[in-house]
């Protein structure tokens, strides 16, 4: 087991680096590292079968973590409590956190049940449709370029970790979703067959748009069916995540 290390100066370089990666969305494409904060993000890393470059825990809570938590980190820094708030994320900070490696950038699995974001700029949603992406059988999230960052910190929260779960592929262009083989259906709100009659093909891959833009038009051209959700209520339209949700939960319906 690794001897912890007591963090107790402001000025101390690592905490530098984690406030970089606790408040900045994008740093962790500089620094090849995630932070991950809370104990909730910790298991699920660890369960699958993840390991952590680096244990953080707040000086109040040492006494407290799992032993196991220690023995899958490759260091353990400890936090003088009254420090905790100059990198911390969150209103309310938590008293543990990790740093994991980024993974490597992946290659697009041109087979895999997939949900494509095409500019969906809010991390709540992003990490919502995370979330539904790994409940309904999705394992690829593909993120174009201007789509939250995916292993930003809030994103991270928001997808409670379905990140560990999935295949995630990011900041990539239009044409690269070429190599990909199997349907692209897309989201629509005032054309399209209406989602609950529709023949859903399995896998697929999933479109979703903008908050406000919706799916661009170079996509909306290349997608094989185009479907809108039954609004009995006469909503204009829904929130991204939420259609997210009855899409996805419909495809994965016709999972075999």
């Amino acid at each position: 087991m690794n001897v912890p290390t007591f963090i107790s100066s402001r000025s101390n370089a690592f905490l530098k680096d984690l406030k970089r990666l606790a408040q900045d969305s994008t740093a962790y494409r500089k620094q090849g590292q995630v932070w991950l904060e809370g104990d909730h993000l910790i298991r699920a890393a660890l369960q699958r079968g993840l390991g952590l470059r680096s244990l953080v825990l707040a000086e109040s809570f040492a006494a407290e973590a799992p032993a196991e938590w220690q023995s899958r980190a490759g260091a353990t820094l400890i936090v003088a409590d009254s420090l905790w708030r100059d990198f911390s994320g969150l209103e309310s900070p938590a008293r543990v956190g990790a740093v994991l490696d980024l993974p490597v950038a992946p290659e697009l699995r041109a087979q895999a049940p997939s949900v494509v974001l095409d500019r969906v700029q809010d991390a709540g949603n992003v990490g919502s449709i995370l979330r539904s992406a790994a409940a309904f059988g999705f394992t690829q999230v593909i993120a174009l370029k201007g789509t939250a960052a995916l292993w930003s910190p809030k994103v991270l929260r928001a997808g409670m970790g379905a990140h560990f779960g999935l295949h995630l592929v990011e900041s990539l262009e239009y044409p690269a979703l070429e190599a990909l083989q199997v349907p692209l259906l897309v989201t629509s709100s005032h054309q399209g067959s209406l989602l609950h009659q529709a023949a859903l093909p399995w896998p697929c891959a999933w479109v979703l748009g903008h908050e406000g833009q919706g799916v661009g038009p170079e996509l909306m051209a290349r997608a094989q069916q185009l479907l809108r959700i039954a609004q009995p209520g006469g909503e204009e339209s829904l929130n991204v995540a939420a259609a997210a949700a009855i899409c996805l939960h419909a495809s994965g319906l016709q999972v075999p």
